[in-house]
């Protein structure tokens, strides 16, 4: 058996991270071109095996999850942002943290939420006239936030608050773009972007302040209080199971991860329904057949299996976490070659969902392919937008239930023409944006 896995020959200190920075999609798409399973290659310093087998991501992820991590980032910006967040956190703290978060995030209380969501997607529809050219990555950014806030926090911000957050979006996610210089540097080398991120952290605190200050007089207590998230988070740190640190990281961690990946997800499909307009007629057709004139609701949602399929497609194709990290906690094996302890996984949700391996004509927008007959013959994890196993994202229910409402509402009276130029480029952060501004036409139907 050979020791290291195939993978491609990196440059001296830099390794293959420059290539890597300078376009991480192709980079991924290239490595499971070549060579399948798994690779190697040098991320700087930091070496690193990438893992395309769907049988060892659902071990790493899945069934044999305890023996494997998520990479520390507690000495770097992440964990600056995030701290012991749900997103990061491990072992007990994350334990006791997903059960403080499970009420909140149960279907039973989001399907009760299923009127709120519709009524921020027609608050934000409100302005809209037939011929207007709207930014619809910035429409649905500001729809998302409005429902996280609402949903998973209890308020609701004024404009100019929600223009603030989303403000402070921008220098956050260039801080997390690839670059070589920071996989080579040390971590207390101070970097050109540093200024402004750490401004941008600040503000967001502020901000998180002021609504854990306004929350704080309506959190109630006991089991009979709100269940939003951040009621709950207020009951447990005055029952001293809580510390306000660790409120902060999960209000932030909600704040940024609960609305960012929704955002894009529907901000893919309004541009994939664009470019294929037999597709968006169907779309069309479901929703004027279930819906009707109605009000777009939970009973119509489990009868919207055809825009679902758009959804889960648009996820394959343009997933908004591209590829997610492990490390082993001890020596293991995987696709028959050793892996040493603290070596770093990059499972790649681009690359798996993308290859040929598991999609016929995998580059083609097929919303059947989601047919449960087609979807059944592939392995479970070539397909994974929200992980796996025990750290799958707790909010994939919502996102779904979100993405269906805003998509159905919207749709009901409008059609959405994309402006910009194909094909798209995408800007790589911790989730991949449009790089170019996502203009589109409304046209009333």
């Amino acid at each position: 058996m050979a020791e290291t896995p195939p993978g491609p020959k990196g440059e001296p200190l830099f390794g293959s991270s420059r290539t890597y920075a300078s376009d991480p999609f192709r980079f991924i798409s290239t490595l499971e071109d070549a060579y399948g399973d798994v690779a190697y290659f040098d991320m700087g310093p930091m070496e690193t095996v990438m893992l395309s087998d769907p049988a060892a991501i659902e071990r790493v992820l899945v069934s044999e999850a305890d023996r494997f991590r998520k990479p520390d980032f507690q000495g770097d910006a992440l964990g600056d942002l995030l701290g012991d967040g749900l997103l990061l956190s491990e072992g007990d703290t994350w334990e006791k943290q997903r059960q403080l978060a499970n009420p909140a995030f149960s279907m039973r209380r989001l399907a009760g939420m299923a009127d709120r969501i519709t009524g921020h997607a027609e608050d934000r529809l409100a302005g809209w006239a037939d011929g207007d050219v709207v930014n619809a990555e910035r429409v649905m950014t500001r729809t998302t936030l409005d429902v996280i806030l609402d949903l998973m926090m209890g308020v609701e911000l004024s404009e100019q608050r929600v223009e603030t957050i989303e403000e402070q979006l921008m220098p956050l996610g260039q801080r997390f773009e690839p670059d070589p210089l920071r996989f080579a540097a040390p971590e207390w080398m101070p970097m050109p972007d540093d200024a402004e991120f750490d401004a941008a952290v600040e503000t967001l605190d502020s901000i998180l302040d002021d609504i854990i200050a306004v929350r704080e007089r309506t959190a109630g207590s006991g089991e009979d209080g709100p269940m939003d998230f951040l009621s709950v988070l207020i009951r447990a740190r005055d029952d001293g199971v809580e510390s306000p640190e660790q409120l902060r990281d999960e209000m932030m961690t909600m704040l940024l991860a609960g609305h960012d990946t929704t955002a894009l997800t529907l901000t893919y499909t309004w541009f994939l329904l664009s470019e294929h307009p037999e597709v968006e007629r169907r779309v069309h057709e479901e929703i004027d057949e279930v819906i009707g004139d109605d009000r777009p609701g939970m009973e119509h949602v489990r009868e919207l299996d055809y825009l679902e399929w758009v959804i889960q497609e648009a996820m394959r194709l343009y997933p908004p976490v591209y590829t997610i990290f492990r490390e082993p906690t001890e020596d293991v094996t995987l696709s028959g070659y050793p892996v040493e302890e603290g070596l770093t996984l990059m499972l790649p949700q681009w690359g798996v969902h993308r290859s040929e391996r598991f999609y016929d004509d995998p580059e083609t927008f097929d919303p059947e392919r989601w047919k449960p007959e087609r979807a059944q013959e592939r392995p479970r994890f070539a397909y994974f937008p929200f992980g796996g196993g025990p750290r799958h994202c707790i909010g994939k229910h919502l996102a779904m239930l979100e993405a269906q409402l805003i998509v159905a509402t919207t749709a009901q009276q409008y059609e959405l023409e994309f402006l910009g130029e194909t094909p798209l480029e995408l800007m790589p952060s911790l989730t991949a944006h449009p790089r170019q501004e996502m203009s589109m036409r409304v046209v009333e139907r």
